[in-house]
């Protein structure tokens, strides 16, 4: 589960700066709902681990993670919007 967790945690940032990475904000929208699917992820792997008595849960660390889907998801409106512009 260790693993697992870093994995996630790790692929959120890195399908991030792939995605800004592409030239065209399509690619973009694509890599970020990635990068959300992977906070998703992570935000299940953290209650799971919680509630086997693996660890306390952080709520801070849950926080975080709730506040980084809400710029991604405000980031594909925002790109999603250009193009009606």
């Amino acid at each position: 589960m260790t693993s697992q967790l870093r994995r996630s945690a790790v692929s959120v940032s890195a399908n991030i700066a792939e995605g800004a990475a592409r030239n065209t904000d399509r690619g973009f929208i694509q890599f970020l709902y990635i990068s959300i699917g992977s906070l998703a992820e992570l935000e299940t792997l953290m209650i799971i681990a919680q509630r086997l008595g693996y660890c306390g849960i952080d709520k801070p660390i849950l926080a975080d993670i709730v506040k980084v889907r809400q710029i991604a998801l405000g980031l594909v409106k925002y790109l999603k919007s250009k193009k009606r512009d």
